[in-house]
C-alpha cells in the first residue's frame, strides 16, 4: 500500500510526502465527492499517512490492498457507504472490480477513484501514461462506465528552488535534472483526477430510496 503515485527509494518517497498536495486539496475534494467524514470507508491500495488523515476527518476506514483480494472479499455486502481507491486499484476498469464495489457500497454509495491526470509538470517528468491520455476520454474505462471525473489543480511544493532540483534529479535522473532546470519557484505543477461514481453507476436520485435504511447518516 502507498501514498504515494509514483514508487521511489526510501528517501525520496519520504521527502515527496512531505511536499505533497500541501493545500489538502484533495482531501477536500473527496469529502466534497463523498462524503467521508462519519461514514464507513473502505480505501483501496492507500498507505499509512492516507489512513491516518481518512480517521482523523471522522471516517471509520477499512483498508485493503485491492477489491478482489481475500481481505475485501470477506467484508460484508452493502458495509461501506464510500469507496477511496488511491493509484493502485481501477487500472482498466474491469468489470469484476465494478461489481465487487457495487457490492460492498450500500445503496446511493460512493465510489472515488483518484488517479494523476496530466498536463502537468509531473507528467513530464512520468513520461507516456494512460492515466495522461485514454482514461480521461468519454469513451475511455471510467467515463464510458458511468463515471464523472473532477480533476484538482494541486502541487509538489518544497522549501526551495535547489531542494527541488535536488529531489528530482536524486528520483527521477536525466528528466529530473531538465525540469529542474527550467523552474522559477520551488513547485511542481501536478493535476490529479477524481473520477466518481455511485453505486451501480446511477446518480443518488435514482438509487432505491427503500435500499437507504442502512446508509450511515
Amino acid at each position: 500500500m502507498s501514498d504515494l503515485p509514483v514508487s521511489l527509494s526510501p528517501a525520496s518517497s519520504s521527502i515527496l510526502l512531505g511536499a505533497l498536495d500541501q493545500e489538502r486539496k484533495i482531501e477536500r475534494a473527496l469529502e466534497a465527492l463523498g462524503p467521508i467524514a462519519g461514514r464507513d470507508l473502505v480505501l483501496v491500495g492507500g498507505g499509512p499517512l492516507e489512513i491516518r488523515r481518512h480517521a482523523e476527518a471522522g471516517a471509520r476506514v477499512t483498508a485493503v490492498e485491492s477489491l478482489l483480494d481475500d481481505d475485501a472479499q470477506a467484508l460484508p455486502d452493502a458495509s461501506a457507504d464510500v469507496i477511496v481507491s488511491a493509484w493502485s486499484a481501477f487500472r482498466d476498469v474491469a468489470a469484476e472490480e465494478l461489481a465487487a464495489a457495487d457490492r460492498l457500497l450500500r445503496a446511493a454509495g460512493r465510489l472515488l477513484v483518484v488517479h494523476d491526470y496530466g498536463r502537468d509538470d509531473v507528467s513530464r517528468l512520468r513520461g507516456d501514461l494512460p492515466e495522461y491520455g485514454s482514461w480521461s476520454r468519454k469513451n475511455g474505462p471510467f467515463l464510458g462506465n458511468g463515471f464523472r471525473v473532477r480533476v484538482i489543480h494541486c502541487f509538489w511544493t518544497f522549501d526551495t528552488i535547489e531542494a527541488t532540483q535536488s529531489f528530482l534529479a536524486d528520483a527521477f535522473g536525466e528528466a529530473g535534472v531538465t525540469i529542474g532546470a527550467e523552474l522559477k519557484r520551488p513547485r511542481l505543477s501536478w493535476n490529479v483526477a477524481i473520477y466518481h461514481r455511485s453505486r451501480g453507476g446511477l446518480t443518488p436520485a435514482e438509487a432505491d430510496p427503500d435500499e437507504t435504511e442502512g446508509r450511515t447518516p
